[in-house]
């Protein structure tokens, strides 16, 4: 039987912070982890952006959570040795006039924000109202998320394998998985945490997205490109061109039904043809309140959850996982707004 501090269930973004976090205090941790290839952290962009959906409002307590994110991922660049943090612009088209005026009206002093003097991208984009220079980054998750995964096998802080609700036993005191004892669990899993009948009372809204992976003929650039849909540049020389938001959903798999709205969204941003190289799809858990979900349920103190980042998961993943430790190890008190216990 091996004991430990902190049974911690899933790797995307909330579980790889949060452990490295724990681990760095010198608590014993194990991640479970199956690496479904199709989980909502491996498909996304890991897209940073200081403006929030189309009212253009500034993102949640973006001017802390940015510097300390971007300090963070260069921190374990050098650790893990794979470019993690790539700062953008986000070339942001408008779609009309009336959205080129509302952005030009919500950003007008916002520091992340500018109007170009001149118009990029002219032989590629339909641009015909304009763009805005939003200041923004990207995650490199799929390079990020497999080289920690590697650090936690190294330091025998990693059980591959797919977690079974099933088989975890509560204790007088922690909590038994199979051969491993701890004294939490957090529950880090997207949104296998919405199925968890511990958490059933939080109000998980889970969507489903849908993303294509394009070839541009020529168009090679840095930056994000916005309109109603998201060109993120790639290291293969693709586009992630994505996502949807679906509601109603019966599966996690690509659809062509959502395949044919990506495409119309394309067509209406690039004037240029482009091949379809792949289709991806993921459900993203978020709150009904669109704040992160953290803590420990209070009927049973051994299991805890850090859970609905949402789109935002790689700018608030770092300093929340953070904030959370500092619960954990220095008796901190956990920011009232993320507090799991305001479902219960």
């Amino acid at each position: 039987m091996k004991e430990v501090d902190y049974l911690i269930i899933g790797q995307g973004i909330a579980g790889t912070m949060l452990s490295w976090f724990l681990l760095e205090e010198g608590k014993r941790v194990i991640v479970i982890d199956d690496a479904k290839p199709n989980s909502a952290s491996r498909v996304a962009a890991g897209i940073i952006n200081p403006v929030s959906g189309r009212r253009f409002e500034p993102a949640w307590m973006y001017d802390t959570i940015y510097p300390y994110a971007k300090a963070i991922y260069l921190q374990l660049s050098a650790l893990l040795q794979v470019s993690v943090f790539t700062a953008r612009q986000i070339w942001s088209v408008f779609p009309s006039a009336q959205m080129q005026s509302a952005f030009l009206q919500k950003t007008s002093d916002s520091a992340y924000t500018e109007v170009p003097s001149a118009l990029r991208y002219e032989e590629f984009l339909d641009q015909p109202h304009g763009a805005a220079i939003v200041e923004g980054a990207t995650i490199n998750l799929s390079s990020f998320l497999p080289a920690y995964r590697k650090y936690l096998h190294d330091r025998e802080s990693l059980k591959a394998e797919h977690f079974e609700l099933a088989k975890l036993e509560l204790l007088e005191k922690g909590v038994r998985y199979g051969d491993l004892l701890a004294e939490k669990i957090i529950f880090c899993d997207g949104v296998a945490t919405s199925a968890n009948p511990y958490f059933e009372k939080i109000k998980f809204l889970p969507n489903k997205g849908e993303v294509l992976q394009i070839e541009v003929p020529g168009l090679v650039t840095n930056d994000i490109i916005k309109k109603s849909i998201t060109l993120v540049p790639q290291d293969n020389g693709l586009f992630w061109a994505g996502s949807s938001f679906v509601w109603d959903y019966t599966d996690d798999h690509p659809t062509e039904a959502q395949r044919l709205i990506l495409e119309k969204s394309l067509n209406q941003l690039l004037k240029v043809p482009y091949i379809i190289k792949g289709q991806l799809a993921a459900v993203r858990p978020s709150g009904n309140d669109r704040r992160p979900i953290v803590g420990f349920h209070p009927e049973h103190p051994a299991i805890g959850v850090f859970n609905g980042l949402g789109t935002k998961g790689c700018s608030l993943a770092p300093y929340m996982a953070s904030h959370f430790k500092d619960v954990l190890v220095k008796n901190a008190v956990l920011m009232p707004e993320i507090d799991v216990k305001r479902y219960f």
